[in-house]
């Protein structure tokens, strides 16, 4: 015979809702514990000023110092008598330094003779425009303005070709780019005011130098009469790719 329980008497019927209630308290309990804050008690200072009353103090009695008084105006001078004077007095004629219209002043100036020489003004004509280019050593067979400045242009490249040396501190740390130079070639045919432009100084310097050593060529002529003739050109430093 098997034996029945009576559904209000078991005790695992509502097993699963108290164990939700259960956890729930816990959890509830478990994060109010952990949120929890203390903070640690201050001592309250309070500090009292106390404030006195202004003090009176007595301002002692200084002496009065009596000035003297002022001295009394002086007194109105006494009555003057004019006297007349009998004696004659004899006047002093002044003669004027100044001369007339009618006096002849020679005046005699010395001039020694002095050299004047006419200082020479130097012109400066772009190179584009002048009349005559500058002639580089080895172009003078070159006939005509255009023949002359392509041998020109083209002497220089050599040139630059020529002299070019890296310079070994910008070659090591991987310097390059490109420098302009500016420079005249005067009225005497000689290479003055070089200026650079460039990335580094030492590619500055050795482009400076490479204009520089340019030979002495024959001066520009503008209606007949030698000048100054700017000139600019870039020169490239560029490594070899390895």
């Amino acid at each position: 015979m098997q034996v029945k329980k009576n559904p209000s008497a078991d005790l695992n019927r509502n097993s699963g809702l108290y164990f939700v209630i259960g956890l729930t308290l816990v959890l509830f309990l478990t994060w109010r514990a952990l949120e929890y804050k203390s903070y640690p008690k201050q001592d309250k200072i309070v500090e009292m000023m106390n404030v006195v009353e202004d003090l009176k103090e007595d301002v002692p009695i200084t002496e009065q110092i009596k000035t003297p008084p002022p001295p009394p105006p002086p007194s109105a001078p006494e009555i003057i008598e004019i006297v007349e004077d009998a004696a004659e007095i004899e006047e002093t004629v002044i003669e004027s330094t100044e001369s007339s219209q009618e006096q002849i002043i020679e005046e005699v100036v010395e001039v020694d003779d002095v050299e004047v020489g006419e200082e020479e003004e130097e012109i400066s004509v772009p190179f584009a425009i002048i009349e005559n280019v500058p002639i580089f050593p080895g172009c003078e067979s070159a006939k005509g303005n255009a023949e002359r400045k392509a041998c020109f242009q083209q002497k220089i490249q050599d040139h630059i070709i020529k002299e070019f040396r890296y310079p070994q501190i910008a070659a090591e740390m991987g310097i390059q780019g490109r420098v302009f130079v500016q420079f005249a070639i005067n009225s005497k045919g000689l290479i003055d005011g070089i200026r650079t432009r460039g990335p580094d100084p030492g590619l500055e310097k050795e482009a400076a130098r490479i204009v520089a050593s340019l030979p002495k060529m024959t001066p520009g002529m503008q209606r007949g009469r030698a000048v100054t003739v700017p000139y600019s050109i870039p020169v490239n430093f560029k490594l070899a790719s390895q």
